[in-house]
């Protein structure tokens, strides 16, 4: 039997690559020692990792080849559990760092989920300013995680004080200007930063990040997916999830055979049927983030029970909704599940075929062990801040992604801040996917926050 493939859940591709990162002796700094911040102003020419070295609580893991003119190292950098309480027990937050020069501008990159090492990776402000980067990964993810767990750590408040206190310790040796950037759940963790703490960076970009104001309301999302692509193309997506349910039996039969035989167990979710149909909900939501306008390569009514299932494990990814992928996902569902919000799709064309009421619920992925209190006033604030106070903000969204329906918006207060829709491209949009003229305006944004070049004639 094929296998399914193990394609992302969340809204970007989740790689679970967990490096053991032991525990160090060592100060909680609160911020970088005078000491530690003159020597490093006074040596602008020294050893790049014996100054890193130097920085309290900050511990190179590892150094690994990087491309001509860079250097990589592999950090671990020793946070409070608690920002307000920080004497009350502490973790290591994994993170990476790409160094170009101490006189280029740095790119914090924020993942929003557990770090994906990689010396050849570079986010695209990086490789416009020519600038170092940071690649962070996020509290609780990871082994970015205290021990034992206090879940009610895990905010948005806590997560932008560790951006913070990073910052705060490496700006001694990066004196440049520092640009923050993310994508998708990294994208949103980038603006909560800003929110804040406003003058650690001199601008953020922000790419296919929703902005889920109110998560009782979901109706932007369902009027989004009922004017997408063309006519014939959501046509199709909606006969192909009706299909999908249809030959229920048959299709959950082969996925326990699958489970079985690769050790995969269904203890969040329920079991395999809910997992299905949880599957089969999010097929549509989640093609549009990578799927193409036209449909191709969807299947039709008449296609084999082969060609439906393994169309469906493409698209939706059927080893998602197993345990071994959505334990370690436990902070991002705890995230939705209390501040961030979770969108709920609208199926009426599914009426009389769903067998489990509520499927859709971030419950549904979070142990009943884990409390869930859900605080409708963060977002909400968000979304003041960007509107009221939000300043040198770049939004990059793609016209066919989902996240594009609720997107941040700006406001009367909003300075040097602007919203770009790449046309005919979706979650994975850039601001090389922009129309030239919207492309060169962003760009040289970027440019000028990093000190490189003046503002924009349309500006």
């Amino acid at each position: 039997m094929r296998k399914p493939h193990r394609l992302p859940l969340r809204a970007a591709l989740v790689v679970l690559a967990l490096l053991a990162v032991p525990a160090i002796a060592g100060p909680l700094p609160g911020t970088v020692a005078p000491a530690a911040a003159a020597t490093s102003e006074r040596s602008p020419g020294g050893d790049i990792r014996a100054r890193v070295e130097a920085v309290p609580g900050m511990r190179v893991a590892a150094e690994k080849p990087a491309a001509p003119g860079y250097r990589f190292f592999e950090l671990a950098y020793r946070q409070p559990v608690d920002h307000r309480h920080p004497a009350r027990g502490t973790f290591e937050q994994r993170l990476t760092l790409l160094h170009r020069s101490a006189g280029q501008p740095m790119v914090l990159y924020t993942s929003g989920y557990d770090l994906v090492a990689s010396p050849d990776f570079r986010s695209e402000p990086t490789e416009l300013v020519d600038g170092n980067q940071i690649v962070t990964e996020q509290r609780f993810f990871g082994t970015s995680r205290p021990d034992p767990v206090d879940w009610s750590k895990l905010d948005i408040w806590q997560a932008a004080s560790d951006h913070h206190r990073l910052i705060e310790a490496l700006k001694p040796l990066y004196g440049g200007p520092w640009i923050s950037t993310g994508v998708s759940k990294g994208g949103m963790a980038s603006v909560y930063h800003r929110r804040f703490y406003p003058h650690d960076v001199s601008g953020t970009v922000v790419y296919s990040a929703p902005d889920n104001v109110d998560d009782g309301d979901d109706s932007a999302y369902d009027t989004f997916l009922a004017s997408v692509g063309t006519p014939a193309c959501r046509a199709t997506l909606e006969a192909v999830q009706r299909e999908a349910l249809l030959r229920r039996d048959e299709m959950v039969a082969r996925y326990e055979e699958w489970a079985a035989g690769e050790g995969r167990t269904f203890t969040v979710i329920g079991d395999a049927d809910r997992a299905y149909e949880l599957a089969v909900l999010r097929a549509v939501p989640m093609y549009w983030q990578y799927g193409d306008p036209l449909c191709t390569g969807v299947p039709d009514t008449t296609a084999s029970t082969e060609e439906l299932y393994t169309w469906l494990d493409r698209t939706s990814g059927l080893a998602n909704y197993t345990d071994s992928t959505l334990t370690p996902l436990t902070p991002y569902f705890y995230q939705l599940g209390t501040q961030l919000g979770y969108p709920q799709y609208s199926t009426p064309h599914l009426t009389g075929l769903l067998r489990h009421p509520g499927i859709q619920d971030v419950r549904t992925y979070v142990s009943r062990e884990i409390p869930l209190r859900f605080q409708p006033h963060a977002m909400a604030d968000i979304d003041r801040w960007v509107r009221k106070e939000g300043s040198q903000l770049l939004f990059v969204y793609g016209q066919n992604d989902a996240a594009t329906a609720e997107r941040f918006r700006l406001g009367p207060g909003s300075r040097d801040a602007r919203i770009h829709i790449a046309p005919d491209t979706n979650h994975r949009a850039r601001i090389a996917s922009l129309d030239p003229e919207d492309a060169a305006h962003a760009t040289a944004t970027v440019r000028r926050w990093a000190g490189q070049s003046r503002r924009h004639p349309a500006e």
